[in-house]
């Protein structure tokens, strides 16, 4: 994906300028073109370059978004909000990117199409929820719905990271415990072996794995950085992708636990999307995707078009197997009772407390392997230098 920056001329005359994210030249004068747009420069640069796209964080949007609504409330004019929050910029990228909308906005453009012109570095998520709040009137109310869930969602992903801290510690020393043992500790103890051919299987393995660690040292790096480019390579492609997101949910142990996880962001998210007035299916497809898993996207196709067709939200996401059957009971009663929003909302409130825990069991049930892990390879050790120090022992009592 390209991101290529454009002045152009609008429709009311006016000269404009934005971001737009394509493939191709073609695919973006396509896009500029079904904006009413005509251009007159652009510049193509690689949207992944930080030097040129910026994107805001979840923390940034929540801070972001909670300014606007409460001068909004306040009384305060769009124009005059977004000045306001131009100038409250630590970051100059950000800063730009404001100025920018600020500009955009006071010629007249709409504050949903100026940050479309943005789209990479605002989320889609944001940009449908401000066009829903700007033909509803409530501009301020979604900005506060959108500040309470990027907080949220920023809660989350510190949630994560804080758990995470212990198992990323373990896993490090479990590495630098291995690496010692096997280039310090074997070498020293396959020395008493006086003839080395008749050592036993497990410790010839053991003295040729401390040799290739202490040899070929760039050797082992290089492997281990190729097989991370290739796992990463085959992680972006579709078949491979799709095979390990199910296996996200589908996984035994830890499944139902990132299934938790998505079950409160599906929820918050749709619940957000049909209390601002946004069809359905277009809540949808907002919501699955916020997910970021193609095998939830795929699954979701079908349930695009069975609610297309006429079936009920709850019988079309009961038929996905994805969600826990308690989820899918909460959205029948909505149904029926003509409550959704609200339900979804409460409902989200709690997935949320049990994606929580689903985190810290998730994290729990990582340490006891890493332990594990390391405990086997210090057995491993053990058993194998035991012949030499047995040996050295009996050297010792026949002097």
């Amino acid at each position: 994906m390209k991101s290529f920056s454009y002045v152009a001329q609008d429709a009311k005359n006016k000269q404009v300028k934005g971001i737009i994210n394509a493939e191709t030249e073609q695919e973006f004068l396509k896009k500029a073109k079904e904006k009413g747009l005509y251009v007159k420069d652009y510049r193509e640069s690689d949207s992944n370059d930080s030097k040129t796209m910026y994107k805001f964080s979840t923390k940034e949007l929540a801070f972001c978004c909670r300014q606007l609504s409460a001068m909004l409330t306040s009384g305060l004019t769009l124009v005059k909000s977004i000045d306001i929050l131009v100038k409250e910029q630590e970051n100059e990228k950000a800063r730009g990117i404001w100025q920018d909308i600020y500009e955009n906005v006071q010629k007249g453009e709409s504050f949903s199409a100026t940050l479309e012109m943005h789209a990479g570095t605002f989320p889609d998520f944001l940009i449908s929820m401000v066009g829903a709040g700007e033909t509803s009137g409530s501009l301020d109310i979604i900005m506060q719905r959108m500040a309470d869930h990027y907080n949220k969602e920023n809660k989350l992903k510190n949630t994560i990271k804080s758990a995470m801290i212990y198992p990323i510690i373990l896993l490090v020393l479990c590495i630098v415990v291995v690496i010692f043992l096997f280039t310090f500790i074997m070498p020293t103890f396959i020395d008493m072996f006086e003839d080395k051919s008749k050592m036993p299987a497990l410790t010839k393995m053991l003295a040729a794995i401390s040799d290739f660690i202490r040899e070929k040292y760039i050797l082992l790096i290089a492997i281990v950085l190729g097989l991370f480019v290739l796992i990463k390579y085959l992680l972006k492609t579709p078949k491979t992708r799709l095979a390990f997101d199910k296996m996200l949910i589908k996984g035994p142990g830890f499944g139902p636990l990132i299934t938790k996880i998505y079950t409160g962001r599906f929820a918050r998210t749709l619940s957000s999307l049909y209390s601002s007035g946004i069809p359905m299916v277009e809540c949808l497809e907002r919501a699955s995707r916020i997910l970021g898993n193609s095998y939830v996207d795929e699954r979701f196709v079908d349930v695009i078009d069975e609610v297309k067709q006429g079936e009920t939200l709850s019988s079309a996401i009961t038929r996905t197997e994805i969600f826990e059957p308690m989820f899918c009971s909460v959205i029948y009663v909505g149904e029926e009772s003509g409550a959704l929003d609200s339900i979804l909302e409460k409902t989200s409130e709690y997935y949320e407390e049990e994606s929580d825990s689903a985190v810290q069991r998730l994290v729990s049930m990582l340490e006891p392997i890493l332990i594990i892990f390391m405990g086997v390879i210090i057995a491993m050790v053990v058993m194998g230098i035991y012949p030499a120090l047995y040996g050295s022992f009996e050297a010792i009592e026949n002097e």
